[in-house]
């Protein structure tokens, strides 16, 4: 199936590794051209250099605490490529502990770049869409059941999920979709970390496989291959949903 792609042109954040790096491959392996970003200057341009480099990806180091980071993602695109088609916006997980245990600066440090953030450049890269679009927030499992030892998270994700839901409603008449998507274990370096917190890494990661129907983690580009096709026009028809990628663990229907 052509995802209709060819010469499409994407930002994407969080995407010097994991699975914004996995979705930014997906893309270019389909033919579109993406604008990555991330803290990590040294990083991000070597992410750029691996999908081919400027005749496909850019990068560009930034912050999505920074206020003025979604119109340089934007202006980034336009500059580069004349066009932007969407955005797959994704940030690092938060620290790690309990709700009650974190302190007010790690809520408030999260919840500027996590929530705020997020928020933010969907709104600026949605009104940067005059001609339609779609846009992918990577959240998490935690949208919809807590995780243990992940407080902020199963306190922000919930929220971004309504926001997506939110502004699905609003933008949808101008033709701009808006999916939010759920990773569940997928061995990112975020996994080994949280692997790695347990004290016994082999343990928690064989613990975490028996809870999945598939019986195994997931591998980046099997997020990234769906996260593509959600952004891609084959995707038309699909909006204001959150979708998980998770192997099945999710009991909910």
């Amino acid at each position: 199936m052509d995802l209709g792609l060819t010469d499409r042109v994407y930002v994407l954040t969080g995407a010097s590794r994991g699975l914004g790096y996995a979705t930014a491959e997906c893309l270019v392996a389909d033919g579109a051209r993406v604008v990555l970003s991330a803290r990590d200057a040294d990083a991000v341009e070597a992410a750029a250099r691996r999908l081919g480099g400027p005749g496909h990806a850019v990068g560009v180091a930034a912050d999505l605490a920074d206020p003025d980071t979604p119109e340089r993602l934007v202006s980034a695109a336009l500059d580069a490529y004349g066009r932007i088609d969407g955005a797959l916006v994704s940030v690092g997980g938060p620290p790690l502990g309990s709700a009650a245990s974190v302190t007010d600066e790690q809520w408030r440090r999260s919840f500027e770049t996590v929530f705020l953030g997020t928020v933010r450049t969907v709104r600026t890269v949605a009104g940067a869409l005059a001609g339609g679009g779609a846009i992918g927030l990577v959240l998490s499992t935690s949208a919809r059941s807590p995780l243990s030892g992940l407080g902020i998270s199963n306190g922000l994700r919930p929220g971004l999920a309504g926001v997506a839901k939110d502004v699905a409603d609003e933008y949808g008449p101008r033709g701009v979709r808006v999916v939010a998507l759920l990773p569940g274990r997928i061995m990112t370096d975020r996994n080994v970390q949280l692997f790695a917190a347990t004290g016994d890494p082999e343990r928690a990661r064989a613990e975490a496989e028996a809870d999945i129907p598939l019986r195994r983690l997931g591998d980046p580009a099997e997020f990234g291959r769906v996260a593509a096709f959600v952004l891609s026009p084959a995707a038309s028809y699909l909006t204001g949903i959150t979708l998980p990628v998770d192997g099945g663990a999710l009991r909910g229907l």
